[in-house]
């Protein structure tokens, strides 16, 4: 008897653990999928289009920025001109004050100067001289570092004022790329990359040709096909920078913070 009762309890005691861990597993999974239906709201976490729509926002809030810009570079262009009308300068001053414009950017600037052009590469680039080895994804874009260093020679050079695509560069520019992306006082761009100076072409040349920076640049160039072109103007004309001129985070030296 004790040994029948032992055999017929055995397979009990062993049996109620699993379905104890079957009905866990189960409402585990029920757990996952009520979550899982929360995060999502009914869509498909995968493939909804939403979540594909970052571009398009960055595109957008681009757009606005520069919107923003035109207006304020309007309101601003208001205020200067009731400002000079009646303000009591004498000439000196009146000339001192366009100096000054003129230096940072907020004015409109003609001249003789150049235009620089960087482009990535072809996407199927291959080596196109012998001893070099073929190319890392990386090795066929245009980076950060490139278009800053196109920048730093030009004002190397004499430039008396430069141009990023369509925006006026001033003394709080930045010149910042993510990914293969341009991103400039917030708005973005993608390459081709057009840099225009305006300064003596014959000494912004020879700054950009003295540039170890870009001496390495055109070592790609030539190894992987990335795009490089210099066009001179006799007559160019760099629109004045329109966005907002008041600092953030820097305070003038002697201000209390």
């Amino acid at each position: 008897m004790s040994n029948s009762d032992d055999s017929s309890t055995g397979p009990r005691r062993r049996a109620r653990p699993v379905r104890l861990l079957t009905a866990a597993v189960f409402a585990l999974a029920g757990l996952l999928f009520v979550t899982s239906f929360n995060t999502s709201k009914g869509t498909n976490i995968r493939t909804d289009a939403s979540l594909l729509k970052l571009s398009d926002l960055i595109k957008e809030r681009s757009q606005d920025n520069a919107e923003l810009e035109e207006s304020t570079g309007a309101a601003r262009a208001r205020v200067d001109a009731l400002a000079d009308r009646d303000d009591g300068s004498t000439g000196a001053e009146d000339a001192k004050l366009a100096a000054l414009r003129a230096a940072s950017g907020t004015e409109e600037l003609s001249g003789k100067g150049l235009t620089v052009t960087l482009n990535d590469a072809p996407p199927n680039a291959t080596a196109r001289i012998p001893n070099v080895p073929e190319p890392q994804p990386n090795d066929l874009v245009i980076h950060q570092q490139d278009l800053q260093a196109v920048v730093n020679a030009l004002w190397q050079g004499g430039a008396e004022g430069i141009q990023v695509m369509d925006q006026r560069l001033i003394s709080t520019s930045a010149v910042r790329c993510v990914g293969n992306t341009l991103i400039l006082q917030g708005r973005v761009y993608s390459p081709p990359y057009k840099i225009s100076a305006v300064g003596d072409p014959a000494a912004l040349k020879k700054a950009l040709a003295a540039s170890p920076a870009l001496q390495n640049y055109q070592a790609y160039v030539n190894a992987y096909g990335l795009g490089w072109k210099v066009d001179e103007h006799k007559a160019l004309t760099l629109p004045p920078y329109s966005g907002t001129v008041d600092l953030h985070y820097a305070k003038p030296v002697g201000t209390t913070p």
